[in-house]
């Protein structure tokens, strides 16, 4: 499903969206929205607080999935509605906090087309309003300067980083979210399905990641970190970000919802706004699948309100959606939009390429997410020369087993 929705995008067989005005964007009960803090995010925020006749509230924070599902437990819930992934619905699903939708784009949601409508079982459960992937962006000026072309291989990353050096032009010049904890652990990922890793046994809950794809995930990643900021465990998205735009990295594997953002941000240097670029993700070890994961960002309505509020959440969610939006220019370059009269722009690039090279979606099984925050947790030790490959990737799956048995899904 993941990978169709991505298709129709770009190849732009279908419009996705045909969304219902909603004149003035009136609604009578609350709404409260929890959700990441990325530009194109902010934006679906401010559109839902567009509406009148009650209050709308928006809480956007990196730290959003430690406090979306506290947050949607409670009775009533404090939030109404998470902005989340396909990774972070999973969470949501196994504690039950969110509603079926079928009932409210019966209602309010006619134009929506199918592929936005994300179904688990037969139930509708979220809708989906932007594609991401993570993607080479780099120094055109600094690769130039080596005589090197952008690298589409990690191995040449690693060649075209040690060139950079060498010639004295940046210390570090390689950059990655690799911050402890879920960063740390989406960089395996990446990694890991490049090298053609399965995250678990076929057909079962059983991790699969202590393997030659797992060691030679780490060992390429800790090859990469040994050209980072020495504080690269501390880095996330927006540390990392801050670090390129600042002139101090020249290659890094980022997020496509923050390409627009990285030359337009308050304090960029303006080596990096006219140098900018952009490609598709890389491959490693001689593999044909990007080390890198397909994704799509929705919105979900929680189950423990009522139905006035779940009625206006939708309402309000459909308006921070609305094609009018894409009217502006400045909106259209945060994000590959899945809504009617989105036109891809420059810094839609890597996503794009990201999909037409069959990169792998993010896993959206009930126990990833436990196998996640398990690699967040464990892979720091091997990081820092701690441990071996092998070690860490043996801890994981101890934490993992442990998790899993806790919640069922392993006997």
């Amino acid at each position: 499903m993941i990978k169709k929705l991505f298709y129709s995008v770009v190849f732009g067989a279908t419009l996705l969206f045909g969304i219902p005005v909603f004149a003035g964007c009136e609604i009578s009960a609350r709404v409260s929205v929890v959700g990441n803090e990325f530009p194109a995010i902010q934006t679906v925020g401010a559109g839902a607080q567009e509406c009148t006749g009650a209050k709308v509230e928006t809480n956007l924070t990196s730290e959003h999935q430690k406090i979306n599902v506290p947050g949607m437990q409670g009775n009533p819930a404090e939030y109404t509605s998470a902005i989340i992934a396909n990774s972070s619905i999973v969470a949501l699903m196994n504690e039950d906090v969110i509603r079926p939708l079928d009932d409210l784009v019966a209602k309010y949601g006619k134009g929506l087309q199918k592929s936005q409508l994300i179904k688990i079982g037969d139930n509708i459960m979220a809708v989906a309003f932007m594609a991401n992937a993570q993607h080479l962006m780099y120094r055109a000026d600094v690769l130039k300067e080596i005589g090197v072309e952008p690298p589409k291989t990690y191995e040449d990353m690693l060649s075209a980083a040690k060139m950079i050096r060498d010639k004295g032009i940046m210390e570090n010049p390689v950059g990655g979210a690799y911050a402890a904890g879920w960063n740390l652990a989406q960089e395996f990922n990446n990694m890991f399905l490049g090298y053609g890793g399965s995250h678990f046994k076929s057909g079962s809950a059983q991790p699969n990641i202590n393997s030659e794809a797992g060691v030679n995930a780490l060992n390429m990643m800790k090859a990469l970190s040994e050209y980072m900021n020495p504080d690269f465990l501390t880095h996330d998205s927006n540390a990392t970000n801050a670090e390129y735009r600042a002139g101090n990295i020249a290659l890094l594997n980022m997020w496509g919802s923050r390409a627009a953002s990285q030359t337009t941000a308050e304090g960029v240097i303006d080596a990096v706004k006219n140098n900018h670029s952009i490609a598709g993700p890389m491959t490693v070890g001689g593999g044909s699948t990007p080390a890198s994961t397909l994704w799509w960002d929705g919105w979900t309505v929680a189950k423990n309100i009522s139905d006035a509020e779940a009625e206006a959440t939708f309402i309000a969610m459909m308006n921070a959606i609305h094609p009018d939006k894409m009217k502006d220019e400045k909106i259209r370059t945060q994000a590959v939009w899945l809504i009617d009269g989105y036109k891809p722009t420059d810094a839609a690039i890597g996503v794009f390429e990201a999909a037409k090279m069959s990169t792998t979606p993010y896993p959206m099984l009930p126990y990833m997410g436990l196998l996640h925050t398990a690699l967040g947790n464990e892979l720091a030790d091997f990081m820092q020369g701690k441990e071996s490959a092998s070690q860490a990737l043996s801890d994981v799956e101890a934490a993992y087993v442990a998790a899993a048995k806790e919640k069922g899904f392993i006997n």
